[in-house]
């Protein structure tokens, strides 16, 4: 007989391992940060910003779900430390939105790559296809969520 809790159904097993995974990168996360000393939060509104350009409060507040209270912190966060700015709305709009700047821009592509390079010697041992693999299903997992949630995030 079984465990409680012990995995099972292949949505147990991954249930586990994602649990497992949160596990690893809050450690690597809370134990180290980047050379570019990017939080998560600011690492994942640069990402965004990045991916869709210039974005009001309220606009990020639909894109992640946050409310405008949380998201005025982080971004007045990503403001203080030059890493955004806030500019007027192109459009006309009364809403001040945020723009990276070329300092954010630079500190998470640093970022990005030590993470890739962290990457990049976990998957070290692993077929270059096997690797392809992981990522298209790590996209499709991602996308059924963004569906589910309607939420999607841009993609290159």
């Amino acid at each position: 007989m079984d465990k409680p809790g012990t995995p099972g159904r292949p949505t147990e097993l991954i249930e586990y391992e994602m649990m497992v995974l949160g596990r690893h990168v809050h450690m690597g996360s809370s134990s180290k940060r980047t050379s570019a000393n990017l939080e998560r939060s600011a690492y994942i509104l640069l990402s965004r910003l990045q991916g869709e350009g210039p974005m009001s409060i309220g606009q990020l507040s639909d894109a992640f779900g946050l409310n405008a209270s949380t998201l005025n912190r982080q971004t007045a966060a990503l403001v203080g430390a030059g890493l955004a700015e806030r500019i007027p709305d192109a459009d006309g709009g009364m809403a001040r939105k945020f723009r990276i700047t070329e300092e954010g821009a630079s500190r998470l592509e640093e970022a990005r790559a030590e993470l890739v390079s962290g990457l990049d010697k976990v998957l070290g041992g692993w077929a270059a296809e096997d690797v392809a693999a992981f990522a298209d299903y790590l996209k499709r997992f991602n996308t059924s969520i963004e569906h589910i949630d309607g939420r999607p995030w841009p993609r290159p």
